[in-house]
Parts: structure tokens; C-alpha cells; sequence
């Protein structure tokens, strides 16, 4: 869901890149390629730090499976074992009880591996979630970063037009100026 939201976010940034801005009645163009560099590099990480986190919960299943796998097999040969040096009554109730405890160790063995690596792969998720979380923040505050000096960039054009719509007015006037002037004086025109 956080890659959702970080995409659109991103495609939105996009989309308003690729769009004309508009001055006044002017329209501004501006070259987007480094902007859309960043934006693809940006989506190029965001599935990176899923594919860890989804690697990390793999791996806490696997250690869970080796776990239980391993139980199984020293259960297995406790079993087996006892069967086979089992032969006389005494022997086989020292034996039994001996197995019992054996395997009631084995699976309080077993229990404390599994919960040790639950809780691992617990705090593994956890700090690929907060990895995760934090490039996401880096990620928007660059974005904003860049949105901001894009319109901080827009507002120096707009002043800069206008600037340069007051000059030519200036300008304007004063040649509306001469021209009277010449009308009204020839000579001056003529020298």
C-alpha cells in the first residue's frame, strides 16, 4: 500500500512536469529530464527495500521450517533409539523415561528455537518496515525539496517577465512620446 501511495505521489510529480506552466498569458516550458531522472531513480529504490523486507520475512519462514524440521528428526531418532536398546522390562521402563524426558527437552528445545526465531524474524520486519518508512520520508521530502524549487524558479521567471513586460511598456510609452513630439515639431525630427 506505501508503494501505491509513494508511485501515485511520484506519477503525479510527473504528470505536472510534462504539463505547460502558464505566466500570466504567457506559457512557460521547461526541460524535465534531470527532474524525471531523479523520479525514475526514486522508483527504482522503493521496490528494492520491499523485495528486503519480503527476503527477510522469507527468511524467518525458512529458520521456522529448519526448526521444525530439525525437532522432527531428533524426535525421530530419540524414538528410534529407544526401540531399539529397549529389551527387558526394567531396562525398557528406565529407557521410556529417559525418552520421555529426552523428547519433553526436545520440544521445549524446539519451543525456544521457535519463538527465538519469531521473535528475530519479528524485529527483522520491523526494522525493514522502518527502513522502508524512512526512505519513504526521504523520498517526499526530496520530492518536495524539488517542487519547491521548481516554484520558487517559476516565481523568479514570472518576475523576470514582468520585468520585462514593464520595460517594453516603458519603452512603448516612450516612443509614443517621440513620435508626438516629431508630429508636433518637424525640425526636431529633421535634425
Amino acid at each position: 500500500m506505501t508503494e501505491l501511495r509513494v508511485s501515485h505521489l511520484i506519477d503525479e510529480a510527473d504528470e505536472m512536469l510534462d504539463n505547460k506552466f502558464h505566466v500570466g498569458s504567457y506559457c512557460l516550458f521547461m526541460n524535465t529530464d534531470d527532474i524525471q531522472d531523479i523520479l525514475s531513480k526514486i522508483r527504482a529504490i522503493l521496490p528494492e527495500e520491499i523485495k528486503t523486507a519480503e527476503m527477510i520475512l522469507k527468511r524467518r519462514d525458512d529458520i521456522y521450517l529448519e526448526a521444525q524440521s530439525r525437532a522432527d528428526r531428533i524426535i525421530s531418532e530419540a524414538q528410534n533409539t529407544a526401540a531399539n536398546i529397549l529389551s527387558e522390562s526394567e531396562l525398557i521402563r528406565a529407557v521410556r523415561e529417559k525418552a520421555a524426558k529426552i523428547q519433553e527437552q526436545v520440544k521445549a528445545s524446539c519451543e525456544e528455537m521457535k519463538n527465538k526465531a519469531a521473535e528475530e524474524a519479528e524485529a527483522m520486519r520491523r526494522s525493514a518496515f522502518q527502513e522502508a518508512m524512512q526512505t519513504k520520508e526521504g523520498a517526499q521530502a526530496y520530492a518536495e525539496q524539488v517542487l519547491n524549487n521548481l516554484n520558487r524558479d517559476i516565481e523568479q521567471i514570472h518576475r523576470i517577465v514582468k520585468n520585462g513586460q514593464d520595460f517594453l511598456s516603458q519603452q512603448k510609452g516612450k516612443s509614443r512620446e517621440i513620435v508626438r513630439e516629431s508630429s508636433n515639431n518637424p525640425k526636431a525630427f529633421a535634425e
